[in-house]
């Protein structure tokens, strides 16, 4: 058996999922294990644009099981919506390929007028996707959760729902003053909605123990990055769940204990979607070119992201804090031709030159220090540049873990591997 987790070394779209794509045909198991449809992977196929937001990449790739582990909350609604999106591009789905645990926390209408709400009228603007993913999270938390195996009994389903209203009924009259359904409307919709997703659900935590038994090459993908981690991102602008290395063990379960090797995903510059402090951000015609040449729109929100350089201590510290063995280092083509190149080495933080990010540091306080390089104009049809080159080494050196996968473009055939995954 090897064991492999795809995790985002920043703030999200790094571009995991053609990653998680290639590496796939090579697995047995492709497992998903935290967030929910606010994450998005595109991933391109014969000129075809595949977005997934539930369902795990290995779905495209009719060998592979798709496994939606217990720490992933599950909009029913939108796995419809998914659902007949993938088999609209001849994707075969069944029982046999996908499994849903049936432990997943349920995301409710509730939830999402709860999140929408906050968004629009709370004190503090998190730039959350309003899919109601975190109140999702809290009713988990809070032990008022609902549970996708609930929705095949309607009656279970009413007195769970209308326990969980009670709080939220008071804030969504007297607070938000907004309608919402009745618990006999909310219950009749998940109850209809789950019997689209009943084929699929099981026992997904006996199902990995069986692959892990077997032999089989497993394959953990996450969602966001490692930045906007619940414990280890830039709080409280993070997502509401384990997006580290961690979370595969909450979320999933990996009888070994352990993964064999963590791979980073890890742009050639830094992007951020939505609120929150950000070092490099770049608020000049760089910035903007990087953002227009890059296309950095948000596959789920259709937001554009914000853009800067290179951050050397965060990846450090997303190194550290997640186990990572190795880097994919993708869009690289996207800074080829620049006229300047900066990479952010340290940071000036309270009086002192620090290396690495830590948990709850202020970024609103740091002043990045940048190091100047010499820009690359590569056209990636032979051997890289020497400045292209000096660009690697700088990563590989200042983060003391290679760089395994280079990326420069969106198709299957644009990554170069520089090392071999699953050996067969």
């Amino acid at each position: 058996m090897k064991s492999l987790a795809i995790i985002g070394s920043q703030w999200g779209d790094e571009g995991k999922g053609k990653i998680t794509d290639l590496l796939s045909q090579k697995c047995d198991v492709v497992v998903r294990y935290q967030g929910g449809n606010n994450a998005g992977h595109t991933i391109i196929v014969k000129d075809r644009k595949i977005v997934l937001h539930l369902i795990p990449s290995g779905i495209l790739h009719d060998h592979c099981v798709s496994i939606i582990g217990h720490g992933v909350v599950f909009d029913p609604e939108a796995f419809k919506v998914e659902l007949d999106d993938v088999l609209s591009n001849n994707i075969n789905i069944n029982a046999d390929k996908l499994k849903i645990s049936a432990n997943c926390t349920v995301i409710t209408t509730y939830n999402k007028i709860l999140d929408a709400q906050r968004e629009a009228k709370g004190p503090v603007k998190i730039g959350t996707t309003g899919k109601g993913i975190g109140p999702a999270y809290e009713d988990k938390i809070s032990r008022k959760g609902i549970k996708l195996k609930d929705l095949s009994n309607l009656e279970t389903l009413k007195t769970k729902l209308a326990a969980n209203l009670i709080e939220k009924e008071s804030l969504f009259k007297n607070l938000y003053k907004v309608d919402y359904p009745s618990v006999e409307e909310e219950a009749t919709r998940l109850f209809e909605l789950g019997k689209i997703a009943a084929p699929f659900i099981c026992d997904t935590f006996s199902i990995l123990d069986h692959a892990v038994r077997d032999n089989k090459n497993i394959l953990f993908e996450g969602a966001q990055g490692v930045l906007l981690d619940i414990d280890y991102g830039s709080y409280p602008f993070v997502t509401s769940s384990s997006t580290s290395y961690g979370g595969i063990f909450t979320g999933a379960g990996m009888p070994t204990g352990k993964v064999d090797e963590v791979l980073g995903i890890t742009k050639a510059y830094t992007t951020r979607v939505g609120e929150g402090p950000f070092p490099t951000e770049l608020f000049t015609p760089v910035g903007e070119f990087i953002q227009t040449k890059g296309g950095e729109f948000g596959a789920t929100t259709g937001r554009k992201r914000r853009c800067g350089w290179l951050d050397i201590p965060l990846l450090k510290y997303a190194v550290k804090s997640s186990s990572l063995t190795s880097i994919a280092l993708t869009k690289v083509d996207i800074l080829s031709g620049m006229d300047e190149l900066k990479v952010c080495k340290s940071y000036m933080y309270e009086g002192k030159e620090i290396n690495c990010a830590y948990p709850g540091i202020d970024l609103t306080k740091i002043e990045p220090i940048y190091t100047d390089l010499k820009p690359f104009d590569d056209d990636f049809k032979g051997e890289p540049s020497e400045n292209l080159k000096a660009y690697i080494e700088l990563i590989e050196k200042e983060l003391e873990i290679p760089i395994s996968i280079i990326a420069f473009g969106p198709e299957r055939n644009e990554i170069s591997f520089r090392k071999e995954f699953f050996k067969s």
